[in-house]
C-alpha cells in the first residue's frame, strides 16, 4: 500500500507578467485561483496540479515547481540513481532519433539506470482487469493523481470509488526497487502532479525540464552512447498515455453497444462525467477518466504539440517493440513481478467550501447591475460559467467585482462621462479665471487712471461752472462754456463708472426682500408696451443682506440691456432662487443672442456692440464691479443659432446672502 505525500504547492503565478485575461481561472477545474487586486494567485491548497493553468496562460504568468536542480545535486551525491520514463516520451522527444539514443542521454545525464514505467502501466492493467472481471462498474481509474484530487477535494463521496490500485509511476517505483533497494528513483513525464503524488518516488521532473537540462550540459544525440531500456520493458502498457489507453491494455471494449465503460479526458469531459456518475446517470459503469487531453498533451510537454501527431509517435512505438522474444521476456517479467502490492488507500480531502447566503449573493449582484435573471448574461469573461458563480466566488473572496466585463464596460463608460463633464466644468473655471484675472488687470489701470483724472476733471468742471455763471446769455463764449461743462460731466460719470469696475467703491449692507428689490429695478427702467416682463420667486419672500442702491443700479442696467436686445419686442423674464448660502438672479431675454466671440468681452470696459454715440460701454463693467464688490459672481449663457433653439441671452448673478460692509 502506498498514499500520498504532503501537499506541496505546485504552479505558481509571475504576477509581473499576469495582465488580468481570467483565462487560467476559466480553465482550472478546481477553481482554485484567486483575484486580488487584479492578479491571479494560485491557492495552493486547493490545487490539484493539473497544469491547465501553465498550459492556457499566453503570458507566461503560470510555472510550475522546478526541481531540475534538486536532480543535479542527487545524480552527484547518490551512487545508484534510477530514472523511470513516462510512456509517452516518444511523443516529446520525436526529435531524437530513437529510444535507444534517449536513454544514451540520460545516462550521460548521469543516470545509473533507465527503466519504462509502461511496465508499471502492464502491472496496473493487469490489476485493473482482475477487478472489473470481478466488478465490472463503480469504479473511476486513479492512475491520474490530477484526477484523484480532485475527486477527494471536490467530491469526496466519490474516494471509495476510486480504483484502489496505485499508479504506473508508483508500480514502476516499486519494481525499482525490488531490483535495486538501495535506488533514488526519478521520475521523468509529462505531469506536474506527479511531483506531489507518492513518497515512493524520490524527485519528479518533466519533460520540460529534461530538455533543458539536455541543453545546459551540452547533452547532443549524436554524441553519446545508445543504451537500451533496462529489464523490465514496457510492453502494451506504452499506449497508456493516450486517451482509451488504459482500456487497450486491458483489453476492454469501450463500444458503445458492448461495454460499460466511460472514457472522459480534459477539463470539462472528466467533470461532466465525474457529475453524471456522482448523480447516478453513471453509477453502473467504469469511468477512465484523464484530466489532460491524454497524458501526450500534459503541462510537462513541450508547448504547441499536435495531438494527433503525438498519438502517432506513440504508436509508431509500440508497433516497434512487439517482436516474439520482446512479448516473450515481457510475460517472464509479469510473472516475477507479479505479486508486488499495488493496493492504495484513498482517504477524502474535502476542500469544498461551504455555499454563501443566497441574500450575500443577491447583494453582489446587485452591485453589478443584476437584479434580474434577464441582466444574468453569462458570457463567461470573468472566467466563471454564469453570473451566480461569479457572485458567489466574490462572496468566497475567490474573485471580485471588477472581473465582470459587461459591468466593468458600464462603469468605464460612466467613468468617462463623469470625466467629461468634470473636464468641461474645469475648462470653464480655467476661463473664468483667465477672464478674471484679466478684469482684475484692467480694473487695476482702470482705478489708477481714474484717480489720476478726477482731480483735474474736477477743476475743469468748477471753473466751466464758474464762467457760466459770469458770462452773459448773450456772450459769444456761453455756449462753448456749456459744452466744456457738460463734456466735463460726461467724463466725471465715465470715471464714476470706471471706479466702479475697479471695484473701490464702498458698499452699505442693508436687509432687503429680493423680491421687492427686482419690482423696484423694473420701475427704474423705461420699458416699452411691445415687451413683455415676468418675476418669479421661489419662495413668497427670499432675504439677503445687499447694497440696496448697488443692486438696483446692477438689476437695471441688466433689464435695460435685455429690453434693447429685443427690439421687436418680446419678454424679459427675472427668476429669483436662493441656495442655504446664495441668492440667485436670472435676468432673461429672447433676443437676437450674443455671438460666441464677444462672450469674453463683454464685462471689458469701453466694449459695447451698439451704435457710435448710443453706448460708453461702461454699463456691463460697472455690474461685473458691483457683483464682485458682494463676493458674487455672473456667467452668461447665449444663443444666436435658431436651429439649436429660442435665440436669447441669461445673465445669472450669485450673491451670497449674508455679507458684512467692506471697502476694496
Amino acid at each position: 500500500m502506498t498514499t500520498a505525500n504532503n501537499h506541496k504547492q505546485l504552479v505558481y503565478t509571475v504576477k509581473e507578467l499576469c495582465r488580468m485575461c481570467y483565462t487560467c481561472v476559466r480553465e482550472c477545474p478546481a477553481k482554485a485561483i484567486r483575484i486580488y487586486n487584479g492578479q491571479a494567485e494560485v491557492i495552493s491548497d486547493r490545487c490539484i496540479g493539473c497544469g491547465n493553468c501553465i498550459k492556457v496562460c499566453s503570458q507566461d504568468a503560470k510555472v510550475f515547481l522546478q526541481t531540475r536542480q534538486d536532480v543535479k545535486t542527487l545524480l552527484k551525491s547518490h551512487p545508484n540513481v534510477a530514472a523511470i520514463v513516462a510512456p509517452s516520451f516518444p511523443a516529446e522527444f520525436s526529435d531524437i532519433p530513437n529510444s535507444q539514443t534517449f536513454v544514451g542521454m540520460l545516462r550521460e545525464m548521469g543516470f545509473h539506470h533507465v527503466f519504462e514505467v509502461g511496465f508499471g502501466a502492464d502491472l496496473v492493467a493487469h490489476q485493473y482487469k482482475k477487478l472489473l472481471d470481478n466488478h465490472s462498474s463503480g469504479y473511476i481509474s486513479s492512475d491520474c493523481p490530477a484526477i484523484v484530487n480532485y475527486i477527494r477535494y471536490y467530491h469526496p463521496e466519490l474516494t471509495n470509488n476510486l480504483m484502489p490500485i496505485v499508479s504506473p509511476m508508483v508500480a514502476m517505483a516499486k519494481v525499482v526497487k525490488a531490483i535495486y533497494s538501495d535506488a533514488k528513483i526519478v521520475f521523468i513525464g509529462p505531469c506536474i502532479a506527479k511531483k506531489d503524488e507518492s513518497d515512493e518516488v524520490d524527485i519528479g521532473l518533466t519533460f520540460r525540464e529534461v530538455r533543458a537540462m539536455f541543453d545546459s550540459l551540452g547533452i547532443l544525440p549524436h554524441s553519446v552512447t545508445p543504451a537500451d531500456f533496462e529489464e523490465p520493458r514496457a510492453g502494451k502498457g506504452a499506449i497508456f498515455p493516450i486517451t482509451r489507453g488504459l482500456t487497450q491494455t486491458i483489453n476492454i471494449s469501450d463500444d458503445m453497444l458492448e461495454s460499460k465503460v466511460i472514457v472522459a479526458d480534459g477539463r470539462k469531459g472528466f467533470q461532466d462525467a465525474i457529475k453524471e456518475f456522482e448523480d447516478g446517470y453513471l453509477s453502473n459503469h467504469y469511468l477512465e477518466l484523464l484530466c489532460c487531453e491524454g497524458c501526450i498533451m500534459g503541462p510537462g510537454m513541450s508547448p504547441e504539440g499536435k495531438r494527433y501527431q503525438r498519438r502517432q509517435y506513440i504508436s509508431n512505438y509500440v508497433q516497434q517493440k512487439f517482436s516474439v522474444e520482446e512479448v516473450a521476456r515481457w510475460q517472464e517479467n509479469l510473472d516475477k513481478f507479479k505479486d508486488i502490492d499495488l493496493t492504495r488507500l484513498f482517504s477524502p480531502g474535502d476542500k469544498r467550501l461551504p455555499l454563501p447566503d443566497e441574500e450575500e449573493v443577491n447583494r453582489v449582484l446587485a452591485s453589478m447591475g443584476k437584479f434580474t435573471t434577464r441582466d444574468h448574461l453569462n458570457c463567461g469573461t470573468c472566467g466563471y460559467e454564469t453570473c451566480i458563480e461569479h457572485a458567489i466566488a466574490i462572496v468566497e473572496g475567490l474573485a471580485e467585482v471588477e472581473m465582470c466585463l459587461p459591468y466593468t464596460i458600464e462603469e468605464l463608460h460612466e467613468t468617462i462621462e463623469d470625466l467629461a463633464i468634470t473636464n468641461k466644468k474645469l475648462a470653464q473655471v480655467q476661463q473664468a479665471l483667465k477672464h478674471s484675472e484679466k478684469l482684475a488687470h484692467m480694473g487695476q489701470l482702470s482705478a489708477g487712471i481714474a484717480h489720476e483724472l478726477n482731480n483735474p476733471l474736477g477743476i475743469i468742471l468748477m471753473y466751466s461752472n464758474i464762467l457760466l455763471d459770469e458770462l452773459e446769455d448773450a456772450h459769444p463764449l456761453k455756449n462753448d462754456m456749456n459744452l466744456i461743462s457738460i463734456q466735463a460731466k460726461r467724463c466725471k460719470k465715465i470715471v464714476s463708472g470706471l471706479l466702479n469696475f475697479a471695484r473701490k467703491n464702498q458698499i452699505k449692507v442693508e436687509d432687503v426682500e429680493v423680491k421687492k428689490l427686482v419690482e423696484d429695478s423694473l420701475l427704474s427702467v423705461i420699458i416699452p408696451d411691445s415687451i413683455r416682463t415676468e418675476v418669479t420667486c421661489s419662495k413668497d419672500s427670499i432675504r439677503a443682506m445687499l447694497d440696496y442702491e448697488q443692486m438696483i443700479q446692477m438689476l437695471s442696467n441688466l433689464i435695460k440691456n435685455a429690453v434693447e436686445a429685443m427690439p421687436r419686442g418680446g419678454k424679459v423674464e427675472v427668476d429669483v432662487t436662493e441656495t442655504s448660502d446664495d441668492i440667485v438672479i436670472r435676468v432673461k431675454d429672447y433676443g437676437v443672442g450674443i455671438p460666441p466671440e464677444n462672450i469674453d468681452k463683454l464685462f471689458t470696459p469701453f466694449f459695447t456692440t451698439k451704435g457710435i454715440g448710443q453706448g460708453t460701454g461702461l454699463g456691463l463693467a460697472t455690474i461685473y464691479g458691483i457683483v464682485k464688490m458682494h463676493k458674487g459672481s455672473i456667467e452668461v449663457d447665449s444663443n444666436t443659432d435658431h436651429s439649436k433653439g429660442p435665440t436669447g441671452t441669461t445673465f445669472t448673478v450669485k450673491i451670497p446672502k449674508s455679507l458684512e460692509p467692506t471697502s476694496e
